[in-house]
């Protein structure tokens, strides 16, 4: 019988189980000092991702070479490269701040000094060189806007921008709240904090990408790898926002729940896991190699790979198994 589409529950079992298995067993998320590889890639990941949800053309390999070596590799407007650099900036700075808070935070999950700070440091540098064409001098980068936003063409209307001073103090409290104990699954928690920052769109411009970095920083500092959503997932993110928009939170909660454990098994799994730990096959995934999670799988069903499977189904296996099945692998071949 063929394997349909994980349920959603499913995908939220996934994620606790791999969240306690990161705390109980690999010691917590490690901080960008402890593993700077992990979060260099996260940090170019986001970067590219995050600005292509909102059109920024440049190309991975163009996003490293802009932020680790501030070159800009390519032809295109000034204004794209800029995106990339204040994202980029912002992103670097909400990891950071996320893992060791500045003595100036108030010891709570998110403060409004911080959400202006991640605007502000996103928004900056491509606002120097292509300010909004609308801004008042009042509406610079980490300042709320002070112009009515038209209704979205799915029907959203973010409030008048009077409200908008109450609302995200409003919206910081509910946040703060996160931790207390709620019968809604965590990913919908979340979701649903997402999307109301979105509604309320208290920027001018670049609410999406603060919203996103935002989401982030409070992953973070939960204890979770941020998440991604990737530029091929633009249309499903956005037909998840709607739904969320009239109250539908599952369908966000899903997509964030799978961005964080794809991050996990991806990014920080491999380099957190010793080579004797059993970790989920996705972490063992090599594609330079020709070690993808199809192979790996198939492997450990015929039993060629030496696996075992977690409570909810999840194939694990270690990298000193997988080296071993390289090894027998390879012999088979040659005879």
């Amino acid at each position: 019988m063929a394997r349909g589409r994980p349920s959603r529950q499913t995908i939220y079992a996934q994620l606790d189980e791999a969240i306690e298995d990161l705390r109980s067993r690999m010691g917590g998320l490690p901080s960008p000092a402890e593993a700077e590889a992990i979060w260099s890639e996260l940090w170019h990941q986001e970067a590219h991702h995050s600005t292509a949800l909102e059109g920024n053309t440049l190309i991975l390999n163009e996003v490293r070479k802009l932020l680790d070596e501030g070159r800009a590799v390519g032809s295109k407007e000034l204004k794209e490269y800029m995106e990339v650099v204040g994202y980029g900036a912002a992103a670097k700075w909400v990891y950071g701040q996320a893992m060791e808070p500045g003595d100036w935070t108030t010891g709570d999950l998110l403060s409004i000094q911080e959400v202006r700070t991640v605007h502000h440091e996103a928004m900056t540098p491509v606002w120097n060189v292509a300010p909004h064409p609308h801004a008042t001098p009042a509406e610079t980068p980490g300042n709320w806007r002070q112009h009515d936003i038209q209704p979205f063409p799915e029907g959203m209307t973010p409030p008048p921008f009077p409200e908008v001073d109450h609302r995200m103090t409003d919206w910081v409290n509910e946040v703060n709240k996160i931790r207390e104990v709620d019968e809604t699954p965590f990913p919908e928690r979340l979701a649903r904090i997402h999307n109301d920052f979105e509604r309320i769109h208290p920027y001018l411009d670049g609410n999406g990408r603060t919203g996103r970095l935002l989401l982030n920083l409070l992953l973070v500092r939960l204890g979770y790898p941020p998440a991604i959503v990737f530029k091929n997932e633009r249309e499903r993110y956005l037909k998840a926002m709607r739904k969320a928009d009239r109250g539908e939170y599952g369908p966000l909660g899903e997509l964030i729940a799978r961005a964080v454990t794809n991050n996990l098994y991806r990014f920080v799994v491999p380099a957190v896991a010793g080579p004797a730990r059993l970790v989920p096959l996705a972490s063992l995934v090599d594609p330079k190699n020709g070690v993808t999670a199809t192979s790996l799988r198939a492997a450990a069903e015929r039993g060629r790979l030496r696996a075992q499977k977690s409570e909810n189904g999840t194939w694990l296996s270690s990298k000193n198994w997988l080296a071993e099945y390289e090894r027998n692998k390879h012999r088979r071949v040659k005879g």
